[in-house]
């Protein structure tokens, strides 16, 4: 890990077209990668020589500081376990929690009530200053706790105007996450390169405007890699218009995934696969059929059908039980979360004091 003023460019690294954020050098069968964000940068690569090489001509020309194997980047840990790392934010949560007076709550089991709906109410909250804080640094811990996303975005969708009962809700997830310090989002070796990715939505599930929540999960081998618990624009008719929507969503994160993986050269010989489990949705997906009953349904949407015909993906139905998307669109019970959660690749460790 580096950090210092600089531009990538000068020592012949190539801009990706795919993420501003992204630069690579490449000199014959060797990679290098750069990854910035202000003055903090990560490079790696699969050739030691170059990367001291590189190393050398970067600090030619700009006063650089060399930190070794990154371990604290921007907030995040990497911890090394058996076979690949653990990123943890457990620093970042004692934090949280201090600022919130919370450091010695009693934990709780899941993050939201699954049987207390988030409504608006008339009792505003004393200091909503305090609320949106937190809210927002709730929202950056998703990155290592990604089953939180549910929850957060829909504290965060009353910022404007947080009541008493927004806050209980928001103290709720704060009580969940003081019990989940050891927990961590595992990335690990895979052996496989295929990209498989869980869509789902609840219908009309907001009881303030009835527009529905869909989240997905999108996995590069055995890895989570991106995922997203996001209210929809617009009311849906159906829970099929509903699902479909949220295949329209996954749909453009898959292709800007395997945009960046090629961008890095690395390619699978299988097309991704979505999963949905709403068959309506996943006929819509194949078959034009249905076009009477989607007249309403704005254009955009329809291009996974395009993505399908193509071969580019394929979309297939899981049963519900065995939808992983499901913790990014409710509330669930302890039993089925804390399953769900762990197949996101979370696991439990020993962080360091």
């Amino acid at each position: 890990m580096l950090m210092a003023p600089w531009s990538a460019t000068k020592p012949g690294f190539v801009a990706s077209k795919i993420d501003v954020s992204l630069f690579h050098y490449t000199a014959s069968e060797s990679r290098v990668f750069l990854l910035v964000y202000v003055d903090d940068i990560i490079m790696l690569g699969n050739d030691t020589v170059l990367v001291n090489s590189l190393l050398r001509q970067l600090a030619t020309a700009f006063k650089i500081r060399d930190l070794g194997k990154p371990t604290f980047f921007l907030g995040i840990e990497t911890i090394t376990v058996p076979n690949g790392m653990v990123l943890s934010q457990w620093r970042y949560i004692r934090d949280i929690l201090q600022r919130a007076g919370m450091t010695d709550c009693k934990a709780l089991a899941t993050p939201a009530f699954v049987t207390q709906p988030v409504c608006q109410t008339t009792d505003s909250f004393a200091n909503p200053t305090q609320y949106r804080r937190l809210a927002g640094a709730l929202q950056y811990l998703t990155i290592t706790q990604p089953y939180l996303s549910y929850s957060v975005n829909r504290l965060c969708q009353f910022m404007h105007s947080p009541t008493d009962e927004h806050w209980g809700l928001l103290k709720r997830v704060l009580r969940y996450v003081k019990g989940t310090l050891e927990y961590g989002l595992r990335i690990t070796t895979s052996v496989s390169s295929d990209i498989h990715a869980y869509s789902d939505s609840d219908w009309t599930g907001c009881p303030v405007d009835r527009k529905s929540t869909s989240g997905y999960a999108v996995f590069f081998g055995k890895n989570l890699v991106s995922w997203v618990s996001r209210k929809q624009r617009t009311v849906a008719r159906s829970s099929t218009e509903a699902e479909y929507k949220g295949l329209a969503d996954v749909c453009v994160e898959v292709t800007w995934v395997v945009s960046l993986l090629r961008d890095l050269g690395l390619t699978s010989t299988t097309p991704p696969t979505l999963w949905c489990d709403n068959l309506g949705a996943t006929h819509l997906c194949a078959n034009p059929v249905f076009y009477a009953r989607t007249k309403h349904v704005e254009v955009d949407y329809h291009f996974v059908r395009d993505k399908v015909s193509a071969g580019e993906f394929q979309v297939h139905f899981v049963s519900t039980k065995d939808q992983l998307a499901d913790i990014f669109t409710k509330p669930l019970p302890a039993a089925r979360f804390t399953v769900f959660r762990d197949k996101l690749n979370v696991v439990a460790y020993t962080p360091c004091a």
